[in-house]
């Protein structure tokens, strides 16, 4: 481990994690070679490169993968070793779908961990030639790199946290007068916020586009008060069923929307399914549209998607009561 002075272990320390991460794969490549270093993110099924220093696989920031068909779900799952000098002698990796499509002749691959113990992503390489047996005196160095960048990650984690608690408070000079709740400017701003926190750490987030059915036809028979305590209660029921860490926002005159942080699918579709319910509870028809920002697009394209789906719940809403009053 003498050679890490190749690498200011200091300069490493005192970067931000996405510095130091460049800084750890360029200095692996030189000592230990290996065609591509990657640091990944692991969301579900996808297997998300967050860096990369490749020497020959083509592969970028931003690609994404099966996480299932990789030598690194099989290491985590204890299947494999952490180097591999020669795949084809480890079962798990011999086997494994990726050696299929592309060229693997070596492997080296350690888990990162988010604060809260669940994996974040792994730190991997992969060669298309074996390599020597050496590389196995090389663990020991490797750990200590993965230790160093996962003490980062969770300082810059809990940093971002801060700092996202930072940005809604100054958001909140652009609230809704009506509701409490933010505008569509505040929506905007805090959108483009986590965007750059998705991009940068592999996160997902999910959106919800709530639309009331029936605020013109109050406000034509019960008058604007009544419709004003409809806005009113819909941003209640919105707001008491999401996470103080979410975002809820009115960004039209009946129409609603929530940005859910850092949430995978499940439970996206867990907070969807609540509001759908505690809407229902509270007399409150509204149509209502979800999508999830991919590995590959921004929150805006979300947006766009959980839009246009509640557009089609509408649709099929009006559909539906017209044939039941036909009926």
């Amino acid at each position: 481990m003498s050679d890490l002075d190749l690498v200011s272990i200091n300069a490493i320390a005192s970067s931000s994690f996405e510095s130091a991460v460049q800084r750890v794969l360029q200095f692996l490549h030189r000592r230990m070679g290996f065609q591509l270093w990657m640091l990944t993110r692991t969301q579900g099924n996808d297997w998300i490169v967050l860096s990369a220093n490749d020497h020959g696989y083509d592969v970028k920031p931003g690609d994404v993968f099966q996480w299932s068909d990789s030598f690194c779900s099989r290491m985590v799952e204890g299947n494999g070793p952490n180097i591999a000098p020669r795949c084809q002698l480890i079962p798990a990796y011999a086997s494994a779908p990726i050696g299929r499509k592309i060229p693997i002749g070596a492997y080296v691959g350690l888990p990162l961990y988010s604060p809260d113990g669940s994996l974040f992503g792994t730190l991997c390489a992969i060669d298309p030639n074996p390599q020597s047996e050496h590389l196995q005196t090389e663990l020991a160095m490797l750990e200590l790199l993965v230790l160093l960048l996962s003490s980062l990650l969770h300082q810059e984690l809990q940093a971002q946290e801060n700092l996202r608690l930072k940005q809604k408070a100054e958001a909140e000079a652009q609230l809704d007068i009506l509701t409490g709740i933010y505008n569509r400017r505040g929506w905007h701003y805090l959108l483009e916020a986590e965007e750059m926190r998705c991009s940068r750490y592999g996160l997902t987030a999910g959106i919800v586009v709530i639309d009331l059915d029936n605020l013109k036809q109050t406000n034509d028979q019960q008058g604007h008060a009544a419709g004003d305590r409809l806005l009113q209660r819909t941003a209640y029921t919105l707001q008491t069923n999401v996470r103080p860490c979410d975002i809820v926002s009115r960004i039209g005159g009946d129409e609603f929307a929530i940005l859910i942080v850092e949430s995978s699918r499940e439970d996206s579709e867990r907070v969807v399914q609540r509001i759908q319910h505690n809407l229902a509870r509270a007399q409150i028809s509204a149509s209502l549209g979800w999508a999830m920002r991919s590995p590959t697009a921004r929150l805006q394209e979300a947006l766009e998607q959980a839009d246009k789906a509640m557009y089609q719940n509408k649709n099929q809403r009006r559909q539906f009561y017209t044939h039941s009053h036909l009926s």
